[in-house]
């Protein structure tokens, strides 16, 4: 298993190894490329009643998606799900990891909680777990560099068929 290098980057997306939508060769750094973030975003409803966490739980419940022109205010110790602008086809021997950008982490904008796995054989676009930790309101612009991909080889090949494998919304 091996973390591919901007080299490498470069010469999977132009074989058509790896897609990403909306591609650009400026987005790629040493070892990952830039997503950016799109204008959908699944907000948290005010909810007061108990809600069961449990394999038959439905988010949609407590969320409501909502889209964005300019920006999307989020308050200290507030939780949402974005989304990136590019879809991001990966195939059965690679797979990826969500990472935050150190100047967003700065001022205390987590961009994953938890899952920051991108499963071999991934066709959708990024679902991003964002909270704000830092001690002010943010106001989170569409379009902006949001995380970083980072590419890893597997072990043999596989391909996710989960529930969210084809996700293009929040």
């Amino acid at each position: 298993m091996a973390i591919l290098s901007k080299n490498e980057i470069l010469k999977q997306v132009k074989s058509g190894k790896i897609n990403i939508s909306g591609f650009n060769k400026s987005f790629v750094g040493a070892g990952s490329v830039d997503f950016h973030l799109g204008r959908e975003f699944r907000v948290f409803k005010q909810a007061k009643d108990l809600f069961h966490v449990n394999e038959n739980m439905d988010v949609s419940k407590v969320t409501k998606l909502i889209e964005i022109d300019d920006y999307l205010t989020l308050l200290p110790g507030q939780s949402v799900h974005g989304i990136t602008k590019e879809k991001l086809t990966l195939p059965n021997n690679l797979c990826g990891w969500i990472q935050g950008k150190s100047s967003l982490a700065r001022i205390g904008l987590l961009v994953h909680i938890t899952a920051n796995f991108i499963h071999p054989g991934t066709d959708s676009k990024i679902v991003l777990e964002m909270t704000n930790a830092g001690p002010m309101p943010l106001a989170i612009h569409p379009g902006i560099a949001i995380c970083q991909i980072i590419f890893e080889e597997t072990v043999g090949e596989a391909v996710y068929k989960g529930k969210y494998s084809t996700q293009e919304k929040p």
